[in-house]
């Protein structure tokens, strides 16, 4: 007996999905999870804070970078939402209307979650890589690491691995180190406690 088709996804059925969720299509498939949680999202905001004003506003770095949060990007037949990605800004059109984005970003990061990790640490990744572009973060603010890989002959190559307690220096934005704890702003034993609900 011959096996059924498999429906592929379409961006009709991307539309579809509710407001409070992320959804991507990779591989044919619909992908959905939770917005970010809050210590998520600050992870992102602050690291787009923190390379934002070097890297993108030349204060105190070599500027020439665009960065966004949360990017519809369409990379061939896939939709994929990174939690963060940069362009040089010499490869971005100045009329960006749409509401995604098909020029493949210079470097992305991606927060891991537990909704998450499957997907960053294996299709996601190769989809990056087929994309070639050039450098992928994954950052996990449970474990208090960050992992940076640049693509090389078609695959990722892990440059170094950043702990807490230690500075970021990792490609394409050493030229600013930062310390990795900014990204962790709950974990200051000085910053005030979350009301227990």
């Amino acid at each position: 007996m011959a096996e059924a088709a498999v429906r592929q996804a379409t961006y009709a059925d991307l539309e579809a999905v509710p407001a409070h969720l992320v959804a991507e299509i990779i591989d044919g498939v619909l992908e959905t999870h939770p917005r970010p949680r809050p210590r998520h999202a600050m992870a992102a905001s602050d690291l787009s804070t923190l390379l934002g004003t070097p890297f993108r506003y030349g204060r105190g770095g070599p500027g020439g970078w665009i960065f966004m949060i949360e990017p519809e990007l369409h990379l061939g037949a896939h939709v994929v939402v990174p939690d963060l990605a940069a362009w040089r800004r010499e490869r971005v059109p100045t009329d960006l209307e749409a509401a995604h984005i098909e020029i493949a970003p210079d470097s992305v990061c991606e927060i891991l979650s537990p909704s998450t990790v499957r997907l960053d640490r294996g299709r996601k990744r190769r989809i990056y890589a087929e994309a070639k572009i050039g450098h992928l973060w994954l950052l996990d603010p449970a474990a208090g690491v960050l992992e940076g890989f640049a693509l090389a002959d078609g695959r990722w190559v892990l440059l170094a691995t950043v702990q807490r307690g230690e500075a970021v220096a990792l490609p394409p934005f050493d030229a600013v180190p930062f310390p990795l704890d900014d990204l962790f702003p709950f974990d200051d034993p000085a910053a005030p406690a979350l009301p227990e609900t």
